[in-house]
């Protein structure tokens, strides 16, 4: 798609990473690094003209580490950047973006996902759940991460990703896959309101930019920006900063609930999978029957206590494609107060809403 220099923002017709490209730029991008790989290739080709034409700037790695490692450069000088990739991609940013969290550097990471293991096909999976939520890298950090279902919530969810980087100083991922990158839909280019907005994270971007040797002329306080600490206890107290930060984190958990206040069964997925349960559901609720949806937004942090509140009386029906992931946290929520069943689509199908129609309904009965 072409890119829309001095267009008034409005409605758009896009795909998913077409969404991303926008949202990122709106958003308060500055500079890009990326590598070609299906199924998100529409972001680095979007970005590659409309980055640039709005101050930005744009560069095509070597590799995925390279990437990485040109965006930990970036956030260690305060720079709102971002990298995108998929999947096999990703798993080779993974040491750079466990230096970036040992380092408290900000970033955003976009991973439009494809079928695994190893080099898989380019059709939709979400088994890259563990690796993004568990952290993905070497050592005990975290990753924020944001699942959507949407192209509106791909240009959306860009705003609250650059926000979050920079107040926790943290990676951020975006968590999508082949279907939320390649569907076409209206996408309302306007902004989000509250403080994910570009004016709140340039504010944001100055307290943490480096401006030479001092600001306004005077000394300023030396930065150390580092992931090693080899003295006696320095890394046991390095980590206890971290968790005491992951903490914090939890406050920014967001999801969705539909038609869970009268509901026998409630159906848990998130990103593509959500929106083909809700259909699925929708269909399911005309007949009578009492089911909801609840669709985690952030995969971590992880709506648990939503969880634990929804569960005594009801039964959990966790819908995702993989081999199930996402229900291990689940099941961790509730510890045992309800029943938790798990259905699993096979990466690299496409399914619609009649083949979850039987599941659900086994669930239910």
């Amino acid at each position: 798609m072409n890119s829309d220099s001095g267009q008034t923002p409005g409605r758009v017709l896009v795909k998913g990473n077409e969404a991303v490209a926008y949202g990122a730029v709106d958003a308060g991008l500055q500079c890009y690094f990326g590598y070609p790989i299906t199924p998100q290739n529409e972001i680095p080709e979007m970005l590659s003209t409309l980055l640039p034409e709005h101050g930005g700037s744009f560069v095509q790695a070597e590799s995925e580490v390279g990437a990485v490692n040109m965006l930990l450069g970036a956030g260690a000088c305060g720079v709102p950047a971002m990298v995108s990739s998929s999947s096999c991609g990703i798993s080779l940013m993974q040491e750079g973006i466990s230096y970036m969290a040992g380092s408290h550097i900000p970033g955003v990471i976009v991973n439009m996902s494809r079928g695994g293991p190893g080099l898989g096909d380019i059709g939709p999976s979400q088994g890259d759940y563990f690796q993004a939520v568990k952290g993905g890298g070497h050592g005990d950090h975290r990753n924020l991460v944001l699942a959507p279902a949407t192209a509106q919530e791909c240009y959306d969810f860009m705003f609250k990703a650059f926000t979050l980087a920079f107040v926790y100083r943290n990676p951020v991922m975006i968590l999508g896959d082949a279907v939320v990158a390649q569907l076409k839909e209206p996408v309302r280019r306007v902004p989000p309101a509250g403080t994910n907005t570009p004016e709140y994270l340039q504010s944001l971007v100055r307290d943490q930019r480096i401006e030479g040797y001092g600001a306004r002329g005077k000394a300023a306080a030396p930065r150390l920006l580092k992931s090693v600490y080899l003295a006696e206890g320095a890394l046991a107290g390095r980590n206890r900063l971290l968790q005491s930060k992951y903490a914090e984190m939890r406050k920014e958990v967001l999801f969705e609930r539909e038609n869970v206040d009268d509901a026998d069964l409630i159906v848990i997925a998130f990103g593509s999978m959500g929106r083909t349960a809700r259909s699925a559901i929708h269909r399911l609720r005309k007949a009578g029957r009492n089911i909801g949806l609840f669709r985690p937004l952030t995969l971590y942090p992880f709506p648990e206590a939503a969880l634990q509140k929804l569960a005594p009386g009801r039964r959990f029906l966790v819908v995702e494609q993989n081999i199930g992931q996402m229900v291990e946290d689940v099941r961790l929520a509730v510890n045992g107060v309800c029943p938790v069943y798990w259905h699993g689509v096979m990466p690299g199908l496409f399914v619609g809403a009649d083949e979850l129609v039987d599941p659900i309904l086994r669930a239910l009965e």
